[in-house]
Parts: structure tokens; sequence; C-alpha cells
């Protein structure tokens, strides 16, 4: 009767366990949708040998966190409205197509982008509808603009027959007024609308622009070209472009533009980042090439801007150059690559991993654990520099899941998912008494010998707060190799704490001393007889010779540190790898890493 009910208590209680397993995993997504593309891109869009990366998952993270703290600039994307005509490139898409262009400023606002500036080829064509797509579009989201550049294309292709340049640029701007200064989406600085142009000046030196402003009746504030540009007639400001025939990427070029902005404060200034520019697929190509150096473009001019600007001396506008521009080899639109590889493992209860690429093109690590391998629950995120993440941390039931990391791209860049990895928790009843990341970067260093180098040690509460101290140590080290942790414990709060591990080779010279005579001897070892006899006559006879033999080993001791006439040679770190673990101690866990340390 025992063994029935014994029987029905575990039939019942299997459910309850699996149930508890299902109720701890609550999706907050799905693979499919962290693999997919997310991008206004087409579907159908693939890699390209100018550089375009194929359409794909990249990162969403605010386009505003490149720039500096406290920035208030205002983004805009470089829209191309050209596509799906016979004599561009086929990317998928129609530029005309009322659900592309809705996509395309979804996407935008999803990257934080603050409105869109459209390379405008005049009225009455596939452009202009696309450009009013646009405008339609952008008044359905409160806060999002949109400004025309005229191009000078626009002049070239007008069909105001006998029209001079100046005329046609005139009857344009004029359309331009009539069309779409007046929605309440259009970019305005202090009250008054504004206007770009591309290379309008460079096609036709003879325009007129005070005859252009005077038939005009909003007045609106120009932004002309480059540096030239602040000092343009009736210049309200002036913004940055890439240059593909620079050979340092344009950093001396921005640097100089930024600077000549800074000089006149009342204008505006309109700088630019850009991934690289690649025309070798475009039928007017010349063959010019800015490489993205893995991301690296991109990122080197936000830092040109950081540089330069500060929260009290803000950058008042951005391009991004460009939105679409497939066939120059620019586009963001479909992502940027940055050239990484995860290669993630599971050892026990720990999630590691190992990074081929840059680091610096990532902004968060993001853990997920699954019940089904579909179905995705956000587990945690982890700066640059930690590689592992202790699963014990969390309160996962028994059970079999799999996990998934995934490099979250700085903003615009890709974002690279792990393949599946089988976890099976044996935390014991510590499961969940804890939340800890813990790493150090770089994860490897080369140091030359009699020299040192340093890593960044970090402790990160993953979620919640952290509030033990976490004392720091090293094992693993040969002989002639130190460790120096500054401090030695570190306590992360609600955040993340660092220490700097200093790693110095060291010579350890042999001492010479002189050698110690029979009087040194006595001396040292009387405080231990008389100690030892005075303690030991407290005891019982059965113990005493125990601790007369204690006393005279120790005699011994002492006598083995302190006597010798022979040196030791010197000895250093030798020349080769070495792995040192670091471990952070405290209450109630244990976690650690590992880095590599070459001596040469």
């Amino acid at each position: 009767m025992r063994s029935t009910q014994f029987v029905a208590v575990l039939l019942l209680a299997v459910p309850v366990v699996c149930l508890a397993g299902n109720s701890y995993i609550k999706p907050t997504t799905t693979l499919a949708a962290q693999t997919a593309n997310n991008t206004s891109a087409a579907n159908t869009f693939r890699n390209q040998t100018n550089g375009n990366l194929g359409a794909g998952n990249i990162s969403k993270v605010n386009i505003h966190t490149l720039l500096y703290s406290g920035n208030t600039t205002k983004t805009y994307a470089h829209l191309l409205v050209w596509f799906g005509q016979s004599n561009h490139m086929n990317v998928g898409y129609s530029s005309t197509d009322p659900a592309q262009v809705k996509r395309q400023i979804n996407d935008m606002i999803s990257r934080g982008i603050n409105g869109v500036i459209i390379d405008w080829y005049g009225p009455n064509n596939s452009k202009d509808q696309t450009t009013q797509l646009v405008m339609a579009e952008a008044e359905l989201h409160p806060g999002f603009t949109f400004a025309i550049m005229v191009d000078q294309g626009a002049i070239a292709g007008d069909s105001c027959t006998g029209c001079t340049p100046q005329e046609a640029l005139i009857n344009q701007l004029q359309y331009v007024e009539q069309k779409y200064f007046s929605s309440p989406a259009y970019m305005m600085q202090q009250g008054r609308p504004v206007v770009t142009d591309f290379d309008i000046d460079l096609s036709y030196p003879g325009i007129d622009w005070n005859a252009v402003n005077a038939a005009l009746s909003a007045h609106p504030v120009f932004l002309f070209q480059n540096n030239d540009g602040f000092s343009h007639v009736l210049s309200g400001g002036s913004y940055s472009w890439v240059m593909p025939t620079t050979t340092d990427f344009g950093m001396n070029y921005l640097s100089s533009f930024y600077n000549t902005g800074l000089s006149v404060p009342a204008e505006g200034t309109v700088g630019a980042t850009y991934k690289g520019f690649n025309d070798t697929l475009a039928s007017w190509g010349k063959g010019r090439v800015m490489g993205q150096q893995c991301g690296q473009s991109w990122l080197q001019t936000f830092s040109k801007i950081n540089d330069l600007y500060n929260s009290g001396k803000q950058l008042p506008y951005l391009q991004l150059v460009t939105w679409n521009d497939y066939e120059e080899g620019s586009e963001i639109e479909s992502g940027i690559d940055n050239c990484l590889t995860l290669s993630p493992s599971v050892s026990g209860n720990t999630l590691q991993w190992k990074i081929s690429g840059s680091e610096s093109t990532i902004d968060h690590n993001r853990t997920y654990i699954s019940a089904d391998g579909k179905n995705l629950m956000y587990l945690t995120d982890t700066v640059p520099g930690i590689r592992s993440v202790n699963l014990c941390s969390f309160p996962i039931p028994a059970g079999n899941y799999t996990l998934f990391l995934q490099a979250v791209g700085k903003p615009s860049l890709a974002n690279h998912m792990s393949g599946p990895l089988s976890y099976t928790p044996s935390c014991g009843g510590s499961s969940g008494s804890s939340d800890l990341a813990f790493g150090a970067a770089p994860s490897s260093l080369t140091i030359s010998a009699g020299k040192s180098g340093s890593f960044t040690i970090s402790a990160k509460a993953q979620s919640g707060s952290f509030n033990n101290p976490v004392s720091l140590s090293c094992t693993g080290q040969p002989s002639g190799l130190t460790c120096s942790f500054s401090p030695v414990a570190i306590t992360p709060g609600t955040g993340t704490a660092t220490s700097v591990l200093t790693i110095s080779t060291v010579s350890v010279s042999g001492m010479n001393l002189p050698r110690r005579e029979s009087p040194f001897f006595a001396a040292a070892v009387l405080p231990f007889g008389i100690a030892g006899f005075a303690f030991v006559g407290n005891l019982r006879r059965r113990r005493m010779a125990q601790a007369v033999a204690v006393c005279f080993l120790a005699g011994l001791c002492l006598i083995g540190s302190s006597c010798g006439g022979s040196s030791s040679s010197p000895q250093q770190a030798a020349t080769g790898k070495y792995s040192v673990t670091i471990t952070g101690s405290s209450v109630p866990i244990e976690v650690s890493t590992t880095v590599t340390i070459n001596i040469q």
C-alpha cells in the first residue's frame, strides 16, 4: 500500500517539476525575430562587392549613444528616392511604394534618427512623388522632420524650356515653398524652413542667390557645402560630406570643417558620419573607394565629433551619409558589417565566449535562455570585456535548456547570434543567490621581460544590486610574474565596478647573507625553549614529548631560514605564453576568468 502511495505521489510530482521549469521561461522574443531582417532593406537584398551588407539583423541602439554625453544633436538620414527606376540599381524595392516609405521612416525612428534630408530632383516626377509620400509619413510621427536638398541634377533635368539655371532654381524653390514648407513636419531653424543644395554652385557658378531668395516669400535658411559654405552669401550654415579621395578617411577634412563651424557659432553646422564609400558598382563610378574598416570608419567619424563638441558646446545637426546610396557604397539602411565571429561554450554553470574581431564595435552582449530552442527569454546583458556569465546567478529550475549569445552591435552595426548551446543547471541550493558577471579586458597581453602591463577587471550586477565586496586574486602565474590589484576589492552595487590589475615581470636576485654563528642560534632557539617548556609544564606527561618535539622543529625551521652562506642565481619569468586565472571571491559566490600573458 505504501509503495502504491509513493508511486502516486511521484507521478503527481513529475508534472509539477515540468511546470516549474516552464513557468520560469517567459519568452520575450524569438530566435527568428533576433536573426531576421529588421531593417527597411528588401529581404532579397544580398551582400555586394562594394561592401554593402545584405539584409539582416542589425543594432537598433539609439544613434545618439555614439555622440558625446548630454548631446542635443538632431540627426538626419540622407535619403535617395530614385530606386525602382530602370537607370538605377535594383535593390529589391521601389522608392515610390508607400509601404516602403513607411518601413524606411519607421526604421529610421527605431534607430533614434530625428529626420530625413531628401535628395530632390525637381517637381512632377517620380522622385517628387516619393518626396510627397515621405512628407505624409513624417507628419504621422510628431517630432520627425524632413528637409529638401535641391540636387544640381534638378536644374539639368528641369522641364522649363529656355530657362536659365537661375530661373530653373527659382521655379523649383517656389514649388518647394508652395508644396512642402507649410508641412508641420518640415525642418525649421528659428522659425524659417531649411533648404540645402548639392553641387549647384560647382555646376552653375553664376547663380545669384540674393535674387533666388528675393523670389521667395518664406526666405529660407540656406545651408551650403564644406568650409566655404560658412562664408557663402546668405549662408545660414554649412554641411560636410564624405570625401572618398582622401587618404585618411576624411579625418583632416572633418577637423577643418568643424573648426570652421565653431568659429561662426551663429551659423548652423551640419556634421557628417559615414561608413565608407565605394562607387565601383555605379554606372557613373570612378573607382573611388574609402574602406569601411569593419565598422571603424563609421565609429571614427563619431569620435571626430566627440573630440571637438560637448554638452556645453553642442553640434546642432548631424547628417548620416547616406541612408540608401547603394550604388556608391555608403548606405546604412541594411546595416554595417563589423566582421565579428562569436565562439561561446558552456562549462559547468558558466557561459563563456571568445570573440574574433574588434569588441569596440559591440554595444553589449546579450544572453538568452530557451526551453524549446525557438522562444527566447532575455537573461542578462554584459558589457564588452566581460566574457562570461555565471548561470547560477539566476533561479533556473532543474531541466534541459538551450542558451544563445548575441553580440549587439553599436548603432547600425550588425548583430551576431550564436548557435544553440545545451545547458542543464547544477547549482544546488545556491541558484539565484547571487547575480554577478565577471571579466577582464583585454583578454590577452604581451609584456616584454622586465616590464609590466595591465588589465581592467570588471564585476557587474546583472540585475538588481550586488552589494558584497568582491576580493580579487590571481593564480597560475609562473615564478617571476607578480599580480597587483588597485583596488584589491570592488563592490558593483547596481552597476559595474572595476579594478586595474598590473602584471609585472620581475628579477628575483638571491641574497648573500653572512653565516650565522652559534650565539645567534642560541638566541633564536632560546625563546622557543623557554616558552615551550613553560607551556609543556602545564600538560600531562603523555603530551609533553609531542610539545617538546614541536618546539624543537620550530627552532630548526628558524635555523634553516636564518642560516646559510650560499647565494641563489637571479630568477626571471621565462618567455612564453601563460594562462592566469583571475578570481573574485564574495558571499555567496566565487567567480573567475582567465587571461593570457605572452612574455617576450
